[in-house]
Protein backbone atom coordinates (compact mmCIF):
# COMPACT_ATOMS: atom_id res chain seq x y z
CA UNK A 1 0.00 0.00 0.00
CA UNK A 2 1.16 3.52 -0.72
CA UNK A 3 3.13 5.13 2.08
CA UNK A 4 1.48 8.45 1.20
CA UNK A 5 -1.65 7.61 3.19
CA UNK A 6 -1.83 10.26 5.86
CA UNK A 7 -3.66 9.69 9.13
CA UNK A 8 -4.22 12.97 10.99
CA UNK A 9 -4.74 13.12 14.75
CA UNK A 10 -7.50 14.86 16.69
CA UNK A 11 -4.82 17.04 18.30
CA UNK A 12 -3.76 18.29 14.85
CA UNK A 13 -7.38 19.07 13.97
CA UNK A 14 -7.96 20.83 17.29
CA UNK A 15 -4.86 22.97 16.75
CA UNK A 16 -6.44 24.22 13.52
CA UNK A 17 -9.82 24.72 15.17
CA UNK A 18 -11.35 22.00 13.00
CA UNK A 19 -13.50 18.92 13.66
CA UNK A 20 -13.29 15.80 11.45
CA UNK A 21 -16.43 14.11 10.17
CA UNK A 22 -15.57 10.92 12.03
CA UNK A 23 -13.08 9.59 14.57
CA UNK A 24 -11.40 6.31 13.65
CA UNK A 25 -11.03 4.24 16.82
CA UNK A 26 -8.11 1.96 15.98
CA UNK A 27 -8.17 -0.29 19.05
CA UNK A 28 -5.33 -2.22 20.69
CA UNK A 29 -5.26 -4.99 18.08
CA UNK A 30 -5.42 -2.57 15.15
CA UNK A 31 -2.55 -0.60 16.65
CA UNK A 32 -0.18 -3.30 17.85
CA UNK A 33 -0.99 -6.69 16.32
CA UNK A 34 0.90 -7.11 13.03
CA UNK A 35 -1.97 -8.93 11.32
CA UNK A 36 -4.62 -6.48 12.53
CA UNK A 37 -2.50 -3.52 11.41
CA UNK A 38 -3.17 -4.67 7.83
CA UNK A 39 -6.91 -4.35 8.49
CA UNK A 40 -6.40 -0.81 9.80
CA UNK A 41 -4.35 0.12 6.73
CA UNK A 42 -6.92 -1.37 4.36
CA UNK A 43 -9.73 0.56 6.03
CA UNK A 44 -7.73 3.81 6.00
CA UNK A 45 -7.09 3.26 2.28
CA UNK A 46 -10.87 3.01 1.74
CA UNK A 47 -11.54 6.12 3.84
CA UNK A 48 -9.10 8.03 1.62
CA UNK A 49 -10.70 6.66 -1.55
CA UNK A 50 -14.10 7.82 -0.29
CA UNK A 51 -12.60 11.23 0.65
CA UNK A 52 -13.80 10.90 4.26
CA UNK A 53 -12.59 13.58 6.63
CA UNK A 54 -11.33 11.51 9.59
CA UNK A 55 -8.79 11.53 12.40
CA UNK A 56 -7.43 9.23 15.12
CA UNK A 57 -6.54 9.90 18.74
CA UNK A 58 -3.06 8.45 18.27
CA UNK A 59 -1.18 8.18 21.56
CA UNK A 60 -4.22 9.59 23.39
CA UNK A 61 -6.23 6.44 22.62
CA UNK A 62 -6.05 3.68 25.23
CA UNK A 63 -7.80 0.32 25.63
CA UNK A 64 -11.59 0.63 25.89
CA UNK A 65 -11.50 -1.68 28.92
CA UNK A 66 -13.30 -4.58 27.24
CA UNK A 67 -10.83 -7.31 28.34
CA UNK A 68 -10.77 -5.99 31.91
CA UNK A 69 -14.56 -5.91 32.15
CA UNK A 70 -15.03 -9.37 30.62
CA UNK A 71 -12.40 -10.76 33.00
CA UNK A 72 -14.35 -9.32 35.94
CA UNK A 73 -12.21 -6.30 36.83
CA UNK A 74 -14.93 -3.63 36.84
CA UNK A 75 -12.69 -1.15 38.68
CA UNK A 76 -9.98 -1.27 36.00
CA UNK A 77 -12.63 -1.09 33.26
CA UNK A 78 -14.12 2.10 34.72
CA UNK A 79 -10.68 3.67 35.07
CA UNK A 80 -9.87 2.93 31.42
CA UNK A 81 -13.31 4.01 30.21
CA UNK A 82 -13.31 7.30 32.12
CA UNK A 83 -9.87 8.17 30.75
CA UNK A 84 -11.08 7.64 27.18
CA UNK A 85 -14.38 9.44 27.74
CA UNK A 86 -12.55 12.47 29.12
CA UNK A 87 -10.39 12.62 25.98
CA UNK A 88 -13.30 12.03 23.58
CA UNK A 89 -15.54 14.62 25.25
CA UNK A 90 -12.64 17.06 25.40
CA UNK A 91 -12.44 16.93 21.61
CA UNK A 92 -16.22 17.07 21.22
CA UNK A 93 -16.28 13.73 19.37
CA UNK A 94 -19.73 12.73 18.15
CA UNK A 95 -19.22 10.02 15.55
CA UNK A 96 -16.84 7.04 15.84
CA UNK A 97 -16.04 4.16 13.49
CA UNK A 98 -14.01 1.10 14.48
CA UNK A 99 -12.94 -2.20 12.93
CA UNK A 100 -13.14 -3.99 16.29
CA UNK A 101 -16.53 -5.32 17.48
CA UNK A 102 -15.25 -5.39 21.06
CA UNK A 103 -14.54 -1.65 20.96
CA UNK A 104 -17.80 -1.12 19.05
CA UNK A 105 -19.81 -2.91 21.73
CA UNK A 106 -18.06 -1.37 24.73
CA UNK A 107 -18.16 2.23 23.50
CA UNK A 108 -21.70 1.89 22.16
CA UNK A 109 -23.33 0.02 25.04
CA UNK A 110 -21.22 0.61 28.14
CA UNK A 111 -19.76 4.11 27.80
CA UNK A 112 -23.12 5.99 27.80
CA UNK A 113 -23.83 5.32 31.49
CA UNK A 114 -20.36 6.69 32.29
CA UNK A 115 -21.00 9.91 30.35
CA UNK A 116 -19.68 8.88 26.94
CA UNK A 117 -22.51 9.13 24.41
CA UNK A 118 -21.44 8.81 20.78
CA UNK A 119 -22.75 7.54 17.48
CA UNK A 120 -20.59 4.50 16.80
CA UNK A 121 -20.45 2.30 13.70
CA UNK A 122 -18.65 -0.93 12.91
CA UNK A 123 -16.47 -0.56 9.85
CA UNK A 124 -18.69 -2.89 7.79
CA UNK A 125 -21.70 -0.67 8.57
CA UNK A 126 -19.71 2.43 7.62
CA UNK A 127 -18.49 0.88 4.36
CA UNK A 128 -22.03 -0.18 3.51
CA UNK A 129 -23.20 3.44 4.01
CA UNK A 130 -20.36 4.73 1.81
CA UNK A 131 -21.39 2.35 -0.97
CA UNK A 132 -25.08 3.28 -0.72
CA UNK A 133 -24.15 6.99 -0.84
CA UNK A 134 -22.00 6.40 -3.93
CA UNK A 135 -18.80 7.55 -2.19
CA UNK A 136 -17.16 4.18 -2.72
CA UNK A 137 -17.36 1.71 -5.57
CA UNK A 138 -16.60 -2.00 -5.39
CA UNK A 139 -15.79 -4.29 -8.27
CA UNK A 140 -15.57 -8.07 -7.92
CA UNK A 141 -11.97 -8.18 -9.05
CA UNK A 142 -10.01 -11.16 -7.77
CA UNK A 143 -12.84 -12.27 -5.46
CA UNK A 144 -15.37 -12.68 -8.24
CA UNK A 145 -16.77 -16.21 -8.16
CA UNK A 146 -14.72 -17.19 -5.08
CA UNK A 147 -16.51 -19.17 -2.37
CA UNK A 148 -16.60 -17.00 0.74
CA UNK A 149 -18.03 -17.86 4.15
CA UNK A 150 -18.56 -15.21 6.82
CA UNK A 151 -17.83 -15.88 10.48
CA UNK A 152 -20.06 -13.66 12.64
CA UNK A 153 -18.11 -11.94 15.44
CA UNK A 154 -20.08 -12.35 18.70
CA UNK A 155 -20.01 -8.67 19.59
CA UNK A 156 -21.16 -7.61 16.13
CA UNK A 157 -23.79 -10.30 15.62
CA UNK A 158 -25.49 -11.68 18.70
CA UNK A 159 -24.60 -8.72 20.94
CA UNK A 160 -25.63 -5.98 18.51
CA UNK A 161 -27.79 -7.73 15.87
CA UNK A 162 -25.68 -6.71 12.88
CA UNK A 163 -25.59 -9.60 10.44
CA UNK A 164 -26.36 -8.03 7.07
CA UNK A 165 -23.76 -5.28 6.54
CA UNK A 166 -20.75 -7.61 6.13
CA UNK A 167 -22.73 -10.02 3.97
CA UNK A 168 -23.93 -7.22 1.68
CA UNK A 169 -20.31 -6.14 1.22
CA UNK A 170 -19.26 -9.69 0.32
CA UNK A 171 -22.05 -9.87 -2.24
CA UNK A 172 -20.81 -6.59 -3.76
CA UNK A 173 -17.51 -8.38 -4.37
CA UNK A 174 -19.46 -10.82 -6.56
CA UNK A 175 -18.26 -13.75 -4.51
CA UNK A 176 -20.39 -16.79 -3.76
CA UNK A 177 -21.48 -16.42 -0.13
CA UNK A 178 -21.72 -19.88 1.43
CA UNK A 179 -23.11 -20.00 4.96
CA UNK A 180 -21.80 -22.23 7.72
CA UNK A 181 -24.31 -24.56 9.33
CA UNK A 182 -24.10 -22.34 12.42
CA UNK A 183 -24.46 -18.72 11.33
CA UNK A 184 -26.03 -15.41 12.37
CA UNK A 185 -27.96 -15.84 15.65
CA UNK A 186 -26.84 -19.46 15.81
CA UNK A 187 -23.23 -18.55 15.08
CA UNK A 188 -20.43 -19.94 17.22
CA UNK A 189 -17.76 -17.99 19.07
CA UNK A 190 -14.20 -18.25 17.74
CA UNK A 191 -13.03 -18.69 21.32
CA UNK A 192 -11.42 -15.27 21.90
CA UNK A 193 -14.28 -13.32 23.50
CA UNK A 194 -14.75 -12.73 27.21
CA UNK A 195 -11.00 -11.99 27.60
CA UNK A 196 -10.22 -15.60 26.58
CA UNK A 197 -7.96 -14.13 23.90
CA UNK A 198 -5.30 -13.50 26.53
CA UNK A 199 -5.08 -16.90 28.20
CA UNK A 200 -4.45 -20.51 27.32
CA UNK A 201 -7.55 -22.69 26.81
CA UNK A 202 -8.67 -25.05 29.55
CA UNK A 203 -8.26 -28.79 29.05
CA UNK A 204 -10.83 -30.32 26.74
CA UNK A 205 -11.28 -32.47 23.68
CA UNK A 206 -10.81 -29.68 21.11
CA UNK A 207 -9.95 -25.99 20.99
CA UNK A 208 -12.96 -23.80 20.17
CA UNK A 209 -11.22 -22.04 17.29
CA UNK A 210 -10.34 -25.36 15.63
CA UNK A 211 -13.96 -26.54 15.93
CA UNK A 212 -15.18 -23.28 14.37
CA UNK A 213 -12.57 -23.47 11.61
CA UNK A 214 -13.74 -26.99 10.77
CA UNK A 215 -17.30 -25.67 10.42
CA UNK A 216 -15.99 -22.99 8.03
CA UNK A 217 -13.98 -25.51 6.02
CA UNK A 218 -17.03 -27.76 5.69
CA UNK A 219 -18.47 -25.11 3.32
CA UNK A 220 -15.50 -25.64 0.95
CA UNK A 221 -14.94 -21.86 1.00
CA UNK A 222 -11.76 -20.40 -0.47
CA UNK A 223 -11.94 -17.53 2.00
CA UNK A 224 -13.10 -17.26 5.61
CA UNK A 225 -14.17 -13.64 5.98
CA UNK A 226 -14.64 -11.88 9.30
CA UNK A 227 -14.90 -8.41 10.77
CA UNK A 228 -12.95 -8.71 14.03
CA UNK A 229 -9.21 -8.77 14.78
CA UNK A 230 -9.70 -11.34 17.56
CA UNK A 231 -11.64 -13.64 15.22
CA UNK A 232 -8.87 -13.09 12.65
CA UNK A 233 -6.25 -14.49 15.04
CA UNK A 234 -8.36 -17.45 16.14
CA UNK A 235 -9.54 -18.49 12.68
CA UNK A 236 -6.05 -18.07 11.21
CA UNK A 237 -4.64 -20.28 13.97
CA UNK A 238 -7.44 -22.76 13.27
CA UNK A 239 -6.53 -22.92 9.58
CA UNK A 240 -2.87 -23.50 10.54
CA UNK A 241 -3.90 -26.25 12.97
CA UNK A 242 -5.68 -27.98 10.06
CA UNK A 243 -2.64 -27.44 7.78
CA UNK A 244 -4.94 -25.75 5.28
CA UNK A 245 -3.08 -22.45 4.65
CA UNK A 246 -2.61 -23.27 0.96
CA UNK A 247 -6.33 -23.78 0.39
CA UNK A 248 -8.06 -21.35 2.77
CA UNK A 249 -7.38 -17.67 3.40
CA UNK A 250 -8.71 -15.67 6.36
CA UNK A 251 -9.46 -12.01 5.54
CA UNK A 252 -11.27 -9.06 7.01
CA UNK A 253 -14.11 -7.74 4.83
CA UNK A 254 -12.39 -4.33 4.59
CA UNK A 255 -9.21 -5.98 3.29
CA UNK A 256 -11.18 -7.76 0.62
CA UNK A 257 -12.78 -4.53 -0.60
CA UNK A 258 -9.51 -2.59 -0.48
CA UNK A 259 -7.58 -5.30 -2.32
CA UNK A 260 -10.18 -6.54 -4.80
CA UNK A 261 -8.40 -4.84 -7.70
CA UNK A 262 -4.85 -5.68 -6.61
CA UNK A 263 -4.39 -8.56 -9.00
Amino acid sequence: MSESLKVPTMAEYAAQGKQPEVLLWVGCAGSFDDRAKKITKAFVKLLHQAKIDFAVLGTEESCTGDPAKRAGNEFLFQMQAMTNIEVLNGYGVQKIVTACPHCFNTIGNEYPELGGKYEIMHHTQFLKSLLSEGKLKVEGGKFKGKKITFHDPCYLGRANNEYEAPRELIEKLEGELVEMRRNKKRGMCCGAGGAQMFKEPEDGNQDVNVARTEQAMDTNANIIATGCPFCMVMMTDGVKAKNAEENVEVMDVAEMIANAEDL
